[in-house]
């Protein structure tokens, strides 16, 4: 559950600061790009947990309520994951997650393997225990399902898991540490080392494509006001996680998934903000 309290601007260590508006929401990284690809027209079915506190039973609406498949969403004894977050007038954020009942995903439950191998995109993140994300990937690795991992809260990755990636996507954040490359160029050639196609977002610059024996691709973003930017990176990748599954060539999914990005940061919230399949349609023309 996203916990959000925006501020004019974020408080400095040892500093309080008064807040202008207080909102709850379902979030993660995982149930944002759940709720994000079901949006943009996907068939989503959500692996995870939630706990047996009053976050869980709305989350688990939250996600049915946006055509998300439960049945492989637990419910475990204590607190569901959290996500404190402070968002700036200017649309920055900072984020504390506490993970709660994701903590109790160590390994796929019974019926898990069967989920992933009838998908034809499995979406990873890195807010369940490393266990869990590596059995995930290497049962997709197992039935020839595309796995597309976002490297976040960004972690050292080891090669079991990327051996199992087919695409990667981090911020330009994230590929700075885990590559020492503050250049995203420099970034993505040796992420490329490591898994065949790479996608490095740039938030208002927009984003770069890396594939084994190809030119880099700069796909730009549109111009807009950001109110807040929580979740656009999920938002990002969901949509483009349903364009590539669709069939879609990389330029044109990446073109349609920045769309869906640009519109989520002119709304408040993180899942609440994510456009429809018919917006992102009208935005990308």
């Amino acid at each position: 559950m996203d916990l959000v309290a925006y501020v004019p601007v974020a408080p400095a260590r040892g500093e309080t600061v008064t807040g202008r508006d207080f909102r709850t929401g379902p979030g993660g990284k995982g149930t944002n790009q759940a709720i994000a690809a079901a949006l943009a027209g996907g068939r989503v079915t959500m692996i995870g947990a939630v706990g047996d506190d009053d976050f869980g039973p709305r989350l688990r609406a939250a996600l049915t309520e946006r055509g998300v498949d439960t049945t492989g969403l637990r419910t475990v004894p204590g607190p569901s994951g959290t996500a404190h977050i402070v968002v700036e007038d200017e649309g920055g954020n900072s984020i504390v997650v506490v993970p709660g009942a994701n903590a109790a995903v160590t390994d796929l439950a019974p019926g898990d393997a069967a989920r992933i191998a009838a998908a034809g995109t499995l979406l990873l993140q890195l807010e369940l225990p490393p266990a869990a994300v590596l059995a995930g990937a290497r049962a997709a690795r197992a039935h020839g399902v595309r796995t597309v991992l976002t490297p976040a809260p960004v972690v050292p990755l080891p090669d079991a898991l990327l051996d199992c990636v087919d695409l990667l996507v981090p911020n330009e954040h994230e590929a700075a540490a885990l590559t020492g490359h503050r250049d995203p160029h420099r970034a993505g050639r040796a992420l490329l080392e490591r898994v065949p196609e790479v996608v490095i977002t740039l938030g208002a610059s927009g984003s770069i494509h890396f594939a084994r024996g190809a030119e880099p691709v700069t796909v730009p973003a549109p111009r807009v006001r950001a109110v807040d930017t929580t979740a656009a990176g999920d938002t990002f990748v969901g949509a483009l996680a349903v364009a590539r599954a669709e069939g879609r060539p990389m330029p044109a999914a990446l073109a349609w998934a920045t769309a869906a990005a640009g519109l989520s940061v002119r709304r408040a919230g993180a899942s609440s903000a994510m456009p429809t399949r018919a917006e992102i349609d009208a935005a990308a023309g």
